[in-house]
């Protein structure tokens, strides 16, 4: 795996179906699960991580691709990001495609996977936005062929684990067949990891704007007050355009739910010369007037 890095992985299985890699995960408990590699390898070089084995998901076919089963799309956890960058896939996830196509350079898409970008859960994960505004759910492949599924929201926020021997196999989304979109901002000219980024889809059925906003904390954060006020102000009978005046506001309003004014502390001494106490430093005000303007660009799109 490495030539630097001491006690890494002495076993290595490649299984050839989704049960044959639980089986293998059972067998051996402290193994790690790869498919792409790109963050795991990442922690392993720098010795943050010391798997004792490997079970590599790579040769697992009925995980790379995508079935349509009651009215939502079941995608496989092994889909790569430079595949659901195509036209095709495209057509179906647009806001999904465009999170895929701005997750690195071309070596990284073609490697990582859509389950890695779950599992792995990095606050900067550019699919994880995309999969709460779509309120997408996983499906969880555990010992003895067993299922069970699980909003994304609950093991992003840590109130449903994956439990041992278990692996994420399909990723379902509700097909919306509606406008949606996905933008990001990095700290560089060309791919890289966000400082921020806002996913929003219409819902016309239920006559609702869901946002979804990532990179600003340690899981994608959704300003449920927001959605409903804009949600409240759409004409969905007529051409669904808002006000410029109306979109700011909802951009505001969504940066402010995701990054609050800190609680006043009147004893507290303000570190930050010639601030008020209470206010937010200049980084964080910056933060927050891109996640505004990312939110107020994607729903603008999203109405178009």
């Amino acid at each position: 795996m490495t030539t630097h890095a001491p006690q890494a992985a002495h076993t290595v299985t490649l299984p050839g179906s989704l049960d044959e890699a639980v089986a293998a995960l059972a067998a051996m408990p402290t193994a790690v699960p790869v498919a792409g590699g790109t963050d795991l390898m990442a922690a392993v070089n720098s010795g943050l991580l010391r798997p004792a084995g490997l079970v590599g998901l790579g040769r697992i076919s009925e995980i790379k691709g995508w079935q349509y089963q009651d009215g939502a799309a079941l995608l496989g956890a092994g889909l790569t990001h430079a595949r659901m960058g195509r036209p095709d896939f495209a057509a179906l996830m647009p806001a999904l495609a465009a999170a895929a196509r701005a997750a690195g350079p071309p070596q990284i898409r073609n490697a990582g996977t859509l389950g890695g970008n779950i599992a792995s859960a990095q606050p900067t994960g550019d699919t994880l936005p995309v999969l709460a505004a779509l309120e997408a759910s996983l499906v969880i492949a555990g010992p003895g062929g067993t299922r069970r599924e699980i909003p994304i929201g609950r093991l992003l926020a840590g109130l449903d684990m994956l439990r041992p021997g278990e692996l994420i196999g399909y990723v379902r989304v509700p097909l919306l067949h509606a406008p949606q979109t996905f933008l990001k901002a990095t700290g560089r000219t060309g791919p890289g990891r966000a400082i921020a980024s806002v996913a929003v889809v219409l819902d016309p059925a239920r006559r609702s704007v869901r946002c979804a906003v990532g990179a600003v904390a340690p899981m994608p954060l959704r300003p449920f007050d927001a959605e409903r006020w804009v949600s409240s102000i759409v004409d969905w009978d007529g051409d669904r355009t808002l006000a410029p005046d109306a979109l700011a506001a909802f951009g505001d309003y969504v940066a402010a739910a995701c990054i609050p004014d800190p609680v006043p502390e009147p004893d507290a001494l303000n570190i930050h010369e010639g601030a008020e106490p209470g206010t937010l430093p200049p980084a964080v005000l910056h933060l927050r007037r891109t996640v505004a303007t990312l939110a107020r660009r994607a729903l603008g799109r999203a109405l178009a």
